[in-house]
């Protein structure tokens, strides 16, 4: 296997400095051409990834399938293979690419999840405020749906990037793209409370640290943690449907479009590269409007 894992060792740290993505990203890659190199070297038999042809790669998709992977993981892969392979023949390295007019499979459109205000509000009421985590947690929680950040950009936060006077918290997205975010009451006044006691209590005698949400023990909160505390909230605000960070982020998003916020604004505040990310929330509002429609209208 050492004659494949360097060329991916090589990729993974050209896609590191050049694109600036992030570890969970760098990670994902590499256990997809981990898989992809296990493949074709061991079970297909080939010296090196200059003998691989279009039906090696077919075969490798084909296993993924039989092992049950979804058509999202399995265009995932593709995706990950066909960079590789062009960075492979840019450098040099192969002298063809086997990924040319290589089709990634069609991908059911799944709207994501979206909270209802009064779910919302049971979720942000559920921490045990008498407590500096639970304190902590509102926090977290409102700064979430009041941004639509991502879990990987509120867990990277530091104190400094909070704004309570001026109104805004400044977010560093993927690639490390910086963005500004305002911020309502509710998330202001939450952070604020968190930052004037609870945050005080949970640092202690441990070593300072910047970051804006710690643990018990001081440290920063890691995605893990954040994770498990939120599934924690929601089964207590009893919320039936699976809940995950970016469950706040596809809410706030839809709330906004269904309020009027303007597409462009959106999607600035989400961070995202290309508008048409951001149009799924659109279709998400009309289909919570064909449902309020079919179930209130006497006529549905």
């Amino acid at each position: 296997m050492t004659i494949f894992m360097d060329p991916i060792e090589d990729y993974l740290h050209f896609i590191r400095v050049e694109r600036q993505l992030a570890d969970n990203t760098l990670a994902s890659y590499k256990r997809d051409l981990v898989a992809y190199a296990e493949n074709i070297s061991e079970e297909q038999q080939l010296a090196s990834f200059d003998a691989v042809r279009r039906e090696h790669i077919l075969y490798h998709l084909q296993r993924l399938r039989e092992q049950g992977k979804t058509a999202r993981t399995v265009a995932r892969h593709i995706s990950s293979i066909r960079s590789f392979h062009q960075f492979l023949l840019r450098e040099k390295i192969a002298t063809t690419d086997p990924t040319v007019h290589l089709e990634i499979p069609k991908q059911e459109n799944k709207l994501p999840h979206v909270l209802s205000i009064e779910e919302i509000d049971a979720l942000i009421d559920a921490p045990d405020r008498s407590k500096p985590q639970g304190i902590r947690d509102t926090a977290m929680l409102e700064l979430l749906y009041g941004s639509g950040m991502r879990i990987s950009e509120l867990i990277g936060l530091n104190i400094e990037d909070i704004h309570l006077t001026m109104g805004f918290v400044r977010v560093f997205g993927k690639g490390g793209k910086e963005r500004i975010v305002p911020l309502g009451r509710g998330a202001l006044q939450a952070v604020g409370k968190y930052l004037e006691r609870a945050r005080y209590e949970l640092q202690g005698k441990y070593p300072k640290t910047e970051a804006l949400f710690i643990s018990q023990r001081g440290k920063r909160l890691t995605r893990q943690a954040c994770w498990k505390l939120l599934k924690q909230h929601a089964q207590k605000a009893n919320i039936k449907q699976t809940m995950t960070p970016h469950v706040l982020r596809h809410s706030f998003a839809t709330h906004l479009i269904e309020n009027g916020a303007d597409l462009r604004a959106v999607q600035e505040m989400l961070g995202h590269a290309d508008i048409a990310t951001t149009q799924i929330y659109t279709h998400i509002s009309k289909t919570r409007l064909s449902e309020v429609y079919k179930q209130f209208h006497p006529r549905a």
